[in-house]
C-alpha cells in the first residue's frame, strides 16, 4: 500500500494530501513515515527561526546600555514581555489557521511574517528610536511565538500515536533551540563588535526566515483530513482536561521562555554582570533545555507522560529552592547551577506534559467509545482532532507564564533588589502544579482497552 503523493494546486492552493491514515502500520512503513519526516524537519527549522525572533529583543537588551537608549530596568523588563504576550495571543489563532489555510500554507505565511520586525529593527534599531516605537515592534515580533503552535497542531496531525512523543519533542525542541541560538549569535557579536552594532543581528536572521519561508514552499504538505475542522478547536475548549493540561505547560513551557527572556536581566541586576559576562552565561540554559526536550518525550513514551511530569516539577521546585540559597549567600556559581536546572527540568517537562495530550485524549475516547456509539477509527479520529486543538490551547496559556514570570522579576527587584521574592512564587507554583497531576492523572480511575496491544490503558499510565 503506497503512500498518495500530494496534489499540487500553485503555491496559493499548495499542496494536499487526500489519504493520511498514520495509525495504519502498512500504510506508515510504506511512505507514511518518510512523508512525516520530511515535514517534520522543514518545521522544525521554520519553528527554530521563529523561536529566535520571538526572543529577539532579549537579546537586544543586551546591546541597549541605559546612559545610551535611556531605558532603565523596568522599561527593559516590559520590553521583553512584550512579544511573550503577543505571542501568546496569537497563539490560539495560529492553531485555527491550520484547519483553516493548511499547514504548510501557513507555515509559509507566518515565516514571511517573521520578516516584518526584522526589517522594522534593521531601519530603528539605533539610539535615539522612542521607547514606544521600540514597544511597537516588540509587539510584532511576537509573531515568532504563534510559530510554535501552528507548527505542533500541525505535526501532531502527520504521526501515530506511539511516535507522537519523540515527534512533537523534536519539533518543540528544535524550535525551542532558537532561543538559546540567537543569544549564541549575540554573544559572538558583542565579543566581535561590540554592544554597537546590533544590526549584524538582523542581517543574519533576514536570510534565514527567506530559507524557512521556502523550505516551506517546496517540501511541506497539507493534509485535507484537517482541512476546515475548526469545531475542533471549540469542542477542545468544553473540555477540562484542554484546562488541567493547559496549568501544567504553564509550569514548563511558560518557565523555559520566561527564564529564557528574563536570564541576562536577572544576571546583570542582581550579580553586576557586564552585558557580554552576562551573554556568556544565557545560552547555556536555553540550549540545554531544547536538546533535552525530546528526551522528555521519549522517557514519557517508555514510562509514561504523567509519571515524568509530577517528579519533574518535584524536582523544579527544588531547583528554585537553589537559586534561593545561592542568592542569599551571593554565589554566582551555585545560583547559575539552579537556573540551569531549571531550565533543563522545564525542557523535560515540556516534552512530558505535550506527551500526554495526545495519550490522554486517546485514552478518553477509547474509554467513552461504546457510549459514543464509536468505532475504533472514528474513536482515534475524535483523540487526533482534539488533541491537536489541545496542543495549541496549552501552548498559548502555557506562553503566559512567560509573560508572569518577567513580572514577578520586575516587581521583585522593585520592592527587594533581588530575584528571592519571584522565585519563592515559583516554588509554590510549582508545589500546586506537582499536586494537581497526581489529583487529576495519577489517581484517576479513568481506563481503556489498547485495541492493539489488548493492555488497559488509562491516565496515569499515559
Amino acid at each position: 500500500m503506497s503512500v498518495a503523493e500530494p496534489t499540487s494546486g500553485g503555491l496559493l492552493r499548495g499542496r494536499w494530501i487526500d489519504e493520511w491514515r498514520p495509525e495504519d502500520e502498512s500504510f506508515w512503513q510504506a511512505g507514511g513515515k518518510k512523508v512525516a519526516n520530511r515535514n517534520l524537519w522543514f518545521s522544525v527549522f521554520s519553528e527554530h527561526i521563529g523561536f529566535s525572533i520571538w526572543s529577539l529583543f532579549a537579546v537586544l537588551v543586551l546591546f541597549m546600555p541605559e546612559a545610551t537608549y535611556h531605558i532603565d530596568t523596568a522599561g527593559k523588563f516590559f520590553l521583553v514581555s512584550m512579544p511573550t504576550l503577543v505571542g501568546s495571543i496569537l497563539r490560539l489563532p495560529y492553531t485555527l489557521a491550520v484547519a483553516v489555510f493548511g499547514g504548510r500554507n501557513w507555515t509559509i505565511v507566518s515565516a514571511a511574517l517573521l520578516l516584518v520586525p526584522t526589517i522594522l529593527l534593521a531601519i530603528f534599531m539605533h539610539p535615539g528610536t522612542s521607547y514606544t516605537t521600540f514597544m511597537v515592534i516588540a509587539a510584532i515580533a511576537g509573531v515568532g511565538g504563534g510559530n510554535f503552535a501552528s507548527s505542533m497542531t500541525n505535526i501532531n496531525a502527520f504521526f501515530p500515536t506511539k511516535e507522537k512523543g519523540k515527534a512533537l519533542g523534536l519539533n518543540a525542541g528544535g524550535g525551542n533551540l532558537g532561543v538559546a541560538v540567537i543569544q549564541l549569535v549575540g554573544l559572538l557579536i558583542i565579543a566581535t563588535a561590540g554592544t554597537g552594532s546590533p544590526r549584524i543581528l538582523l542581517a543574519v536572521y533576514i536570510p534565514l526566515i527567506v530559507l524557512a519561508l521556502l523550505g516551506a514552499v517546496f517540501f511541506m504538505d497539507n493534509l485535507s483530513s484537517v482541512r476546515n475542522d475548526t469545531g475542533a478547536l471549540a469542542e477542545a475548549c468544553r473540555d477540562a482536561q484542554t484546562w488541567v493540561i493547559s496549568f501544567l505547560y504553564i509550569g514548563t513551557f511558560g518557565s523555559f521562555i520566561g527564564y529564557s527572556f528574563a536570564f541576562g536581566l536577572v544576571l546583570q541586576n542582581q550579580f553586576g554582570r557586564t552585558p557580554l559576562q552576562a551573554a556568556t552565561l544565557t545560552f547555556i540554559g536555553p540550549l540545554l533545555g531544547s536538546l533535552i526536550r525530546p528526551v522528555g518525550g521519549a522517557l514519557s513514551d517508555r514510562i509514561g507522560g504523567t509519571r515524568v511530569t509530577f517528579w519533574n516539577f518535584v524536582a523544579m521546585a527544588v531547583s528554585a529552592l537553589i537559586c534561593i540559597g545561592a542568592s542569599s549567600v551571593k554565589s554566582l556559581p551555585l545560583f547559575v547551577v539552579g537556573f540551569v536546572l531549571l531550565f533543563i527540568t522545564s525542557g523535560i517537562g515540556n516534552g512530558s506534559v505535550y506527551k500526554m495530550i495526545p495519550a490522554i485524549f486517546r485514552t478518553k475516547a477509547l474509554a467513552s467509545s461504546e457510549e459514543r456509539g464509536w468505532d475504533q477509527e472514528a474513536a482515534l479520529l475524535w483523540a487526533r482532532r482534539i488533541s491537536g486543538a489541545v496542543i495549541g490551547i496549552a501552548g498559548a496559556i502555557g506562553a503566559f507564564g512567560g509573560l508572569l514570570i518577567n513580572l514577578a522579576f520586575r516587581a521583585s527587584f522593585q520592592s527587594a533588589k533581588s530575584g528571592s521574592p519571584a522565585f519563592w512564587a515559583f516554588v509554590a507554583f510549582y508545589a500546586v502544579c506537582f499536586v494537581v497531576t497526581y489529583v487529576v492523572y495519577m489517581r484517576s480511575s479513568t481506563a481503556a482497552t489498547d485495541p492493539k496491544t489488548g493492555t488497559k490503558v488509562s491516565y496515569a499510565s499515559v
